[in-house]
């Protein structure tokens, strides 16, 4: 038989004499520190260990014995999600069974994945290559369980898609909804109600939808309605949908039924992003949820589909979707009111954002307000929020803007707004720090302002209203409040997760490695693999949310939402304030990312 060389055979760490300590990273409930170090002379690992027992359970996941590294130990995170897809596995003492025998090696060295397939393959008994892809998998899992976690992402950190250096900007600009002012849940719950009622009164629909509740946990931004078939689903940055996240209401739509409806995965641009959608959006046969105030009307729309479609009573999807949608927008300005009356049940007060506009004043910058919200409601707001002096903080401060046309119309004057008097009509000439002005276009604004290009920086919620035109016509750079943010990265950070992408990283390149295999005697063990890589990628999704995933991924891609952000804004976060944590000095630099036909990154 020839002899073959394995693919964990490229050994690249050197380290002299002894090995590092490899750290075993995943055993359900126990506590262990583990040194491991080669034995030359032996030929095999040698190791010792140290267990802390939790609720009865001690048996670690490897055995070990001999050695000893006191400056190397380290406790293994307790696991949740792993037990889970073990013992839902095909080979379900995979992740239990792994071998203490060191990989065939140089002596003095440590394996890395390098996942070549070795020629003639094809001509080994069965029973051989069988026992060449288990001893694959086996040595791959041994790997990743030895490998650090990576470290955890930092919730508040501000983020880069594109090189954005502080020291050239000279005037910051803010949008209020979701942007300065951050909403509590009762909201959400808030839109929902009014937006019921509305349905209800205005259209006439069964007073049985009154019983609907809301369900805060159903949908996530970034998601998309296809107006004219009535479903809830969710796209990638190639136009792809996900299957297992289409629903009709609240019921999932079988993939089958997704592919028949669009003739297969991948939907045509023009369909789900038309050019103006945000200047004319009855064109459109596919809208998204771009902003967190989308939110409660999706859910509202699901809730009546899935009523009409349970009571068999016919409806046309883009009639309901249009009733929803005005019944929901002709509620804002009762919603503004309650919202007025109290403040501080709706909104969340951050005391550290009169800090950082008092710093932005302080350092010399120029600070402005353009928002599409009325006087009165954002007076309310920053009243609670900032201070009774908020109006002095602003250089510029513009309500009831209606972007995305503030940033494309040119024939529409500013007018100064009188808390007392309403709107008046003399004519704008200039902007008076602590006046407030109505309407306007960007092109007036910059031209009373003298505030154009890159010396600028806009930050606002919604990649399209208020990032899009303002990067790509005006050359301002911008910034991206992303609320959801913060509880992405805390379960982006839990070790479980962790463990679940480094082992999901290592099956799919084995089953890239290793899927052309023609010998049938083997397709068994490829299709274990399969499944166990569809179980991981399921169970890593519903952590986020159990109908949709994650706002910033589809399984392997970015989303439809991921891709927008990226293009429009050059930084993003969770809350403005985060930016505190940073010296108006401060670069952010993007992360250079690997392209695919570069060299690969396991744990990067």
């Amino acid at each position: 038989m020839k002899s073959l060389r394995h693919p964990w055979s490229s050994w690249t760490t050197l380290v002299s004499g002894n090995l590092r300590s490899t750290r075993l990273l995943f055993e359900p409930m126990v506590t262990t520190s583990v040194q491991k170090k080669w034995d030359l002379q032996g030929q095999k690992w040698t190791s010792s260990h140290t267990q802390a027992k939790n609720k009865g359970l001690s048996a670690p996941c490897c055995s070990a014995g001999g050695g000893s590294d006191p400056g190397n130990k380290r406790p293994v995170p307790t696991a949740r999600l792993v037990p889970y897809i073990v013992n839902n596995l095909p080979t379900s003492q995979a992740l239990h069974q792994v071998s203490d025998k060191a990989p065939s090696t140089s002596a003095g060295e440590i394996s890395q994945p390098s996942f070549h397939k070795s020629h003639g393959l094809e001509s080994l008994p069965a029973a051989d290559l069988r026992s060449y892809l288990k001893k694959a998998y086996d040595d791959a899992l041994h790997y990743c369980k030895s490998k650090k976690l990576p470290d955890d992402v930092d919730p508040t950190a501000v983020f880069s898609c594109n090189r954005l250096d502080l020291r050239n900007i000279d005037v910051y600009g803010f949008d209020y909804d979701y942007t300065l002012a951050s909403y509590t849940p009762e909201l959400e719950q808030l839109i929902y109600d009014l937006g019921k009622e509305a349905l209800l009164k205005n259209f006439k629909y069964p007073e049985a939808i009154k019983d609907l509740q809301y369900n805060p946990n159903f949908a996530v931004r970034g998601l998309h309605y296809d107006i004219q078939h009535g479903l809830l689903l969710k796209v990638d940055s190639f136009t792809q949908v996900q299957l297992g996240c289409v629903y009709r209401g609240l019921t999932p739509v079988s993939d089958d039924e997704v592919l028949e409806i669009y003739q297969g995965r991948r939907l045509p641009a023009t369909y789900v992003e038309v050019p103006n959608q945000y200047h004319d959006p009855k064109a459109m046969k596919m809208i998204q949820l771009a902003d967190l105030f989308s939110v409660p009307e999706m859910n509202l729309l699901c809730n009546v589909v899935e009523y009409l479609y349970r009571n068999n009573i016919d409806y046309h999807p883009q009639s309901l979707f249009w009733d929803v949608k005005e019944s929901v927008q002709s509620i804002h300005p009762l919603m503004h009111q309650v919202v007025e009356k109290d403040p501080k049940k709706y909104l969340e007060y951050h005391p550290l954002l009169r800090e950082y506009l008092v710093t932005l004043k302080d350092s010399g910058k120029k600070v402005f307000l353009i928002t599409n919200s009325p006087y009165q409601f954002v007076d309310k707001g920053l009243r609670f929020i900032v201070g009774e002096d908020w109006q002095q903080l602003f250089d510029v401060t513009v309500v009831s803007a209606r972007k995305p046309h503030f940033f494309s119309n040119d024939n529409i004057p500013f007018r100064r707004y009188d808390p007392d008097m309403g709107r008046l009509w003399d004519r704008v000439n200039s902007f008076e720090p602590g006046h407030i002005y109505y309407g306007g276009t960007l092109k007036q604004f910059q031209q009373l302002t003298g505030w154009k290009g890159d010396n600028v920086v806009y930050f606002g919620d919604h990649a399209y209203t208020d990032l899009a035109d303002v990067t790509l016509h005006h050359g301002w750079r911008t910034g991206a409040i992303i609320k959801e943010l913060e509880y992405e990265i805390e379960t982006l950070n839990s070790p479980d997760f962790k463990y679940a992408m480094n082992w999901l990283q290592f099956l799919t390149s084995l089953l890239e490695t290793y899927q052309d295999l023609d010998n049938p005697e083997v397709q068994d063990i490829i299709k274990e693999w399969q499944s166990e890589r569809h179980i991981i990628r399921k169970k890593t999704k519903h952590i986020f949310n159990q109908q949709f995933g994650s706002l910033f991924r589809t399984h392997l891609n970015p989303t439809f939402f991921s891709k927008r952000l990226f293009r429009f804004a050059d930084i993003y976060t969770s809350s403005v304030t985060n930016l505190m944590k940073y010296s108006q000095r401060h670069t952010f630099y993007p992360r250079r990312g690997a392209l695919p036909h570069e060299y690969r990154s396991w744990f990067n």
